[in-house]
């Protein structure tokens, strides 16, 4: 899987894989190796032997029926960019707990899966890792995890080794063997002694001999908690395995000597930090500052500040925080079922837009026919739907042709995005009976929500996941309901409204 330049499948063809499967989503890459570089490669995607797929690695799993004596995932990225934290904000369904489950289910009686990522110290990915394996193990059945696990280390890169049946005495001796003659570590591996580890590329202390042990045993949910990085296993509705920061290890770095603690900061979450302070600082002064010069101008034809202004601000401050919370979890879900971000975001933003757009102009032509209360309920009741049917749907139908899941994915989004057009064009149409003059204001408002929400929206899914970042959207869009029900914004307010 990444079968990318083909290294990994030289090195089986070298070992006499009878048949591979080499699975590579960039057709320009695969392209590179067939047709530009084909006497360099050897004609390797035209062996015999070989089979290329232009397919991103989970999607051809999950719509496989093969079942494979190994499965290999290896360093997929570059190490300079892992390394400084720039893939932190980058989604991932590879290293997922439901991936490697996935993986798992299509290995042989006696398969092994190999998963293989860069070293860091003080470790991150191959402990996150590790810890995700485990749980993997465990959704798969397994009740002894820590029979089907070996870890092998060197300098640069570490290697997990997941085997469907318990590694046997036999495979165990080989690999103690082939790791003394080749000067590998055994981090892990069923049964291992203290002594045999940290042998070769020693370090002190031996942080993954001691943090395998750790995950394993029932001390595995203290240790996860008070390590410096956040090892949490990645799922699909947290599919964020590089951002490995915790927040509270900003002021431990920051107080090394001599800027020691530069190379241990994530800085996609720390930009991403900082991108949020100044959308809300920004958005501060653009709200308040307009607000402020109208009064100024108009202190004599209008009364002190109400509680209108107040029930404005918050109805369209929390719709546009709302709209853009669903909107951005919605492209992180189909990133799953649609098999690339570019396809996610393409349709996802197309159906929100279009859909949302339709909704908008019905409910201005119609608007006298709504309560602005019912199509938050009925946005609440779809997302709780899609919260437990996607989910389902997306295993089901991941197999099917990009074409097809694309119309399926407008399908899916529609009804909901119908809806979400709504309550915009209503709260303006509503405005404009009762205080025409804060229409721009209250647009406004709006659009400083949408950009902090875009932020904060990814902020909130790298720590709780994307179906979080969906139930606090709907508690928004209640909080909108609750502010114009029974009437809207407490000045004039008109028939109908609500």
């Amino acid at each position: 899987m990444g079968a990318g330049g083909g290294a990994e499948v030289l090195q089986g063809l070298y070992y006499q894989a009878r048949y591979i499967d080499a699975v590579e989503l960039n057709p320009q890459i695969a392209d590179l190796v067939r047709n530009k570089y084909a006497k360099y490669s050897g004609k390797l995607y035209d062996n015999e032997f070989v089979k290329i797929h232009i397919a991103d690695a989970r999607g051809y799993v999950n719509r496989s029926d093969k079942h494979y004596d190994l499965i290999q995932l290896a360093l997929l990225d570059s190490f300079n960019a892992s390394s400084a934290g720039l893939y932190s904000l980058n989604e991932s369904y590879l290293y997922t707990v439901e991936a490697i489950d996935e993986y798992i289910n299509h290995l042989t009686e006696n398969g092994i899966l190999a998963l293989t990522r860069w070293v860091k110290i003080p470790p991150r990915d191959s402990l996150k890792l590790f810890a995700t394996a485990i749980d993997a193990l465990k959704r798969s059945g397994i009740a002894q995890p820590e029979r089907h696990l070996v870890l092998v280390r060197n300098w640069n890169n570490s290697s997990l080794l997941i085997k469907r049946q318990a590694f046997d005495v036999e495979e165990l001796d080989k690999l103690r063997q082939f790791t003394q003659h080749h000067g590998f570590d055994l981090a892990y591996y069923p049964g291992i002694k203290e002594k045999e580890s940290n042998q070769f590329n020693i370090l002190e202390p031996d942080y993954f001999y001691i943090a395998a042990l750790a995950l394993l045993s029932e001390q595995r949910d203290t240790f996860i908690e008070q390590y410096k990085y956040d090892i949490e296993p990645a799922t699909d509705d947290r599919p964020y395995f590089f951002h490995f920061f915790k927040w509270r290890l900003l002021a431990e770095i920051i107080s090394l000597p001599a800027n020691q603690g530069i190379l241990l900061i994530e800085w996609g979450t720390i930009t991403l930090g900082m991108t949020l302070s100044q959308a809300i600082i920004a958005s501060i002064a653009l709200i308040l500052i307009p607000l402020w010069l109208y009064r100024r101008n108009h202190k004599e034809s209008i009364k002190p500040i109400s509680i209108s202004y107040i029930s404005v601000f918050a109805y369209f401050f929390a719709i546009g925080l709302a709209f853009m919370f669903i909107e951005m979890a919605f492209i992180q879900k189909f990133i799953l079922f649609l098999g690339h971000p570019l396809y996610a975001a393409a349709v996802v933003l197309c159906a929100f837009l279009v859909f949302a757009g339709m909704g908008s102009a019905f409910a201005n032509k119609y608007s006298a026919r709504f309560s602005v209360m019912s199509i938050f309920l009925g946005i609440a009741g779809c997302c709780v739907v899609y919260l437990f049917l996607l989910p389902v749907l997306f295993k089901l139908l991941i197999g099917q042709p990009d074409t097809v899941k694309i119309v399926l994915s407008l399908l899916f989004i529609a009804p909901l995005a119908f809806l979400m057009g709504m309550p915009f064009p209503l709260g303006l149409s509503r405005l404009a009976a009762s205080s025409s003059e804060t229409i721009p204001w209250a647009w406004g408002v709006n659009g400083c929500a949408s950009v902090i929400s875009s932020v904060l929206a990814v902020l909130l899914a790298m720590n709780y996941g994307f179906n979080m970042i969906i139930i606090i959207a709907l508690s928004f869009y209640l909080l909108a309901g609750i502010v114009v029900y029974p009437k809207l914004f407490d000045r004039n307010p008109v028939r109908n409204s609500g």
